[in-house]
This record gives C-alpha cells, sequence and structure tokens, in this order.
C-alpha cells in the first residue's frame, strides 16, 4: 500500500471515527433511555410476579383457615370475610355454595350460585361453572323450559361443561316422561371424548336403569 492510500484510509477512518462519536453526543441520550427501560421493565417484571405470587399464598392461607372451622356455619362466616375479587371470588362464592348445601340451606346456597352468574366481571368459566349448579340444585324451582334453555347453552360442541350438561338435559327428559330420548341422549355422551370414569358409570347405570344396553351403547 503507497503512502497515499495509507494517508487515505488514515483520514477515511477518522472521518468515521469523528461521526461515529457525534452521533454518539446527538443520540446517545436514546440508548441510554433504553437501558434504563430495559431495567426498569425486568424490575418491574419481578416485583409484579413476586406481589401475585405473595397475593396467591395469602388467599389460599385465608381459604385453609376458614375451612379449619369445625361446623359450616363457621366456615361460611369465615370466607365471607376473604377479601377477593374476579375468579378468586367466584372460587370463594362457589366453596360458600357447597357448604351452605351441607347445612340443608339451599336458599343460601343459590343466592351465591346466582351472585356468580349475575356478575358479568367474573371469568366466563366461573359463571358457567355456577350456572349449571344452579340449575341442578334448583330443581323444578326453575321451569323446565329455562332449565333446558341453560343447558343447551352449556352443552353446545367444545364446552369444558358440555358432558355434564348433556347429562342433566338426559334427566330433564326423563323428568319429562321421555325415556327414549333421554336414552339417545345418554348413549350420545358415551361417545364424547371427554366423559370422566365417574360419569362415564353414572350415564352406564341411568342406560341400564331405562332398560338399554350400556355395554352396547359404550
Amino acid at each position: 500500500m503507497s503512502n497515499t492510500d495509507s494517508f487515505i484510509q488514515e483520514v477515511t477512518e477518522e472521518v468515521r471515527r469523528d461521526k461515529l462519536f457525534g452521533l454518539v453526543r446527538r443520540y446517545g441520550w436514546i440508548a441510554a433511555l433504553l437501558v434504563v427501560g430495559i431495567v426498569g421493565g425486568a424490575a418491574w417484571n419481578e416485583w409484579n410476579k413476586a406481589r401475585r405470587a405473595a397475593e396467591a399464598q395469602a388467599f389460599g392461607d385465608a381459604v385453609l383457615s376458614a375451612l379449619e372451622s369445625p361446623d359450616s356455619a363457621g366456615r361460611i362466616a369465615a370466607l365471607n370475610e376473604i377479601d377477593a375479587d374476579g375468579g378468586r371470588q367466584a372460587l370463594v362464592r362457589l366453596m360458600i355454595a357447597a357448604e351452605a348445601v351441607d347445612t340443608g340451606d339451599t336458599d343460601r346456597a343459590l343466592a351465591a350460585l346466582s351472585a356468580i352468574v349475575g356478575d358479568a366481571g367474573l371469568p366466563q368459566r366461573y359463571r358457567q361453572i355456577a350456572e349449571l349448579k344452579r340449575v341442578v340444585l334448583a330443581g323444578p324451582a326453575i321451569p323446565m323450559s329455562e332449565r333446558e334453555q341453560v343447558l343447551s347453552g352449556l352443552a353446545q360442541p367444545g364446552g369444558p361443561l358440555r358432558p355434564l350438561a348433556m347429562e342433566q338435559i338426559a334427566m330433564l327428559r326423563i323428568e319429562a316422561g321421555e325415556p327414549a330420548a333421554a336414552l339417545a341422549i345418554l348413549r350420545d355422551l358415551l361417545e364424547e371424548p371427554d366423559v370422566t370414569p365417574g360419569l362415564r358409570r353414572r350415564v352406564s347405570q341411568a342406560i341400564v336403569a331405562l332398560g338399554g344396553d350400556a355395554t352396547a351403547a359404550g
């Protein structure tokens, strides 16, 4: 390389360095903000995760403490004292409903379930569970047409409560004096992919009680 070429290269590199330093001086604050943002975001995420974990633990401890009461009335009173929202609030209400059923207080149980169903701010899955439990618990106290409408909505293909809702629809057909329709629903239910062993046993027993062949149906 000639002295001229070497000189030109040195000048070129010097110009590049000057441009780089100029860019750093002009826009370096943006990089600094990015670094601060990344570090701050990571710290906030860690704090947020720790806060959520602490809230979940506090909620779990409160529930366990409430369930340690020796009787259902005490457990219901303790559960009512738990400060929760969203899905946790729905869980508390479902537990209150279950405790009320154990004490024979159907009205209290239905009130807790209806509160879940009517709360549009709660996750849909909890509202659907409460709706199914409400229909089953209330039974004939709710007109059959209303029960069938609710259960048909829950029995839509792909729904998480479809098998349980289909079982209850079959029970409605029995209540209406339509055993053949009930048998057809129960046989279809055995073909569903998400049928639990316990539900399968109940359905098979119902088919036999209706005079059908559970083995052939399954």
